[in-house]
C-alpha cells in the first residue's frame, strides 16, 4: 500500500514518514520531484502511485511573507489540500490533513473548541481555514487536526533560533502576550499514527490498517498547559542549563515585550489555546505536558544535531 506524504522533508512530514513507514511504501517526494504547486503534476503524480492513504503536511506556513504572496499560500494552503480531498473521496481512501489555531480569531483567554467560531487575522489563517473547509465538505473521509506552535529538533524553528540566539546574546526581548501550546512535530506524528491504531475494544473484522478509527472532522492536537513566547524561550534556557549546555544567556535574562512592541507584516492571535477533550476523549487519551515535550525534543537536538 502506497502512503503519500506532501511536505516529507519538513517538520512534521519527517516524523510521519518514521511512524508510517512500517505500515505501508512511503511516498514523499522532494520539492524537486514533485511540485505542488502545480496542479497539474500533482494529479499526475496521484494517478501514477494511486495512494492508499494521504498524509497532508505541506503547507504555506511563511505567516508574514503570505501578506504579498497571497496567491502562492493560497495554493498550498486551500487548493491543494482541496485537490487531495477531492481524490481521496474519488477513491474511497482517507485524508489526514494539518491545520492551526490561527484560523481562529485570538480573542479572549478561554480555549478554542473544534466549533468554536472561526476568524483568522492573516492572509495564512485565512487560506489555511479555506483548506480546512475543502477538506470538510469534499465528502472524504478525513482528519484535520489543527495544532499550535510547532517545533521539532531538526529544521528552522523556535527552539533552535533561541538556542542559536542563546549562544550569542546575554539578553532577549520576547513577546509575552502570545499565549498558546508548544507542540513538537514527533508528537504530532505519534498521535496521527494511533488514530490509525485500533484499541483492543474496538476492533473491527475487516478494518483496513489505513483507515482511521476517528470519525472524520476537525481535532485539536497539542500539548496540555500554556505559555508565552517568552516563558517557552526561558524554560529552554532553563531546560538547556540543566544539560549542562553553554550559553552566553539566563533564563533571568530575557525580557518580556508586548506583542505591539514588535510588528510584524502579520497579525498573530493573542489567544492560541486549543481545548483538547474532544481528540483525548476520542482516543482515550491524555495529551502530555509541553515542558515534558519540549524535555524530550530538547534532548534529541542536544543528542542528534
Amino acid at each position: 500500500m502506497n502512503i503519500f506524504i506532501t511536505g516529507g522533508n519538513g517538520q512534521v512530514g519527517f516524523e510521519l514518514q518514521r511512524q508510517f513507514a512500517p505500515w505501508g511504501t512511503i511516498l514523499a517526494p522532494t520539492r524537486q520531484a514533485l511540485d505542488l504547486t502545480n496542479a497539474q503534476a500533482v494529479d499526475d503524480y496521484l494517478a501514477q502511485h494511486q495512494p492508499g492513504l494521504i498524509l497532508n503536511a505541506a503547507a504555506y506556513t511563511a505567516v508574514d511573507k503570505a501578506e504579498s504572496e497571497p496567491e502562492q499560500a493560497k495554493r498550498l494552503n486551500a487548493e491543494l489540500p482541496a485537490q487531495l480531498a477531492a481524490y481521496a473521496a474519488k477513491h474511497g481512501i482517507a485524508l489526514v490533513h494539518y491545520s492551526t489555531d490561527y484560523v481562529y480569531p485570538g480573542s479572549g483567554e478561554t480555549p478554542w473548541q473544534e466549533d468554536s467560531p472561526t476568524g483568522p487575522l492573516s492572509i495564512y489563517g485565512q487560506t489555511k481555514l479555506e483548506g480546512d473547509e475543502a477538506v470538510t465538505q469534499s465528502g472524504a473521509h478525513h482528519l484535520i487536526f489543527r495544532t499550535s506552535w510547532v517545533y521539532a529538533a531538526r529544521g528552522n524553528n523556535f527552539m533552535k533560533t533561541m538556542l542559536r540566539l542563546g549562544h550569542k546574546r546575554e539578553t532577549l526581548n520576547i513577546v509575552n502576550d502570545q499565549i498558546g501550546a508548544p507542540t513538537p512535530a514527533r508528537l504530532i506524528a505519534q498521535i496521527t499514527a494511533l488514530a490509525f491504531t485500533p484499541h483492543a475494544s474496538r476492533l473491527t473484522p475487516g478494518h483496513s490498517p489505513l483507515t482511521p478509527y476517528l470519525s472524520s472532522g476537525v481535532y485539536h492536537l497539542a500539548t496540555q498547559g500554556e505559555t508565552s513566547w517568552h516563558g517557552l524561550a526561558s524554560e529552554i534556557f532553563k531546560q538547556a542549563a540543566q544539560r549542562q549546555v553553554e550559553l552566553a544567556i539566563t533564563p533571568e535574562n530575557t525580557q518580556g515585550i508586548a506583542t505591539a512592541q514588535y510588528p510584524t507584516p502579520a497579525k498573530r492571535p493573542l489567544n492560541s489555546r486549543l481545548a483538547l477533550s474532544k481528540l483525548e476523549g476520542a482516543l482515550g487519551i491524555t495529551l502530555p505536558t509541553w515542558q515534558s515535550q519540549l524535555a524530550l525534543t530538547l534532548q534529541e537536538h542536544l543528542e542528534h544535531y
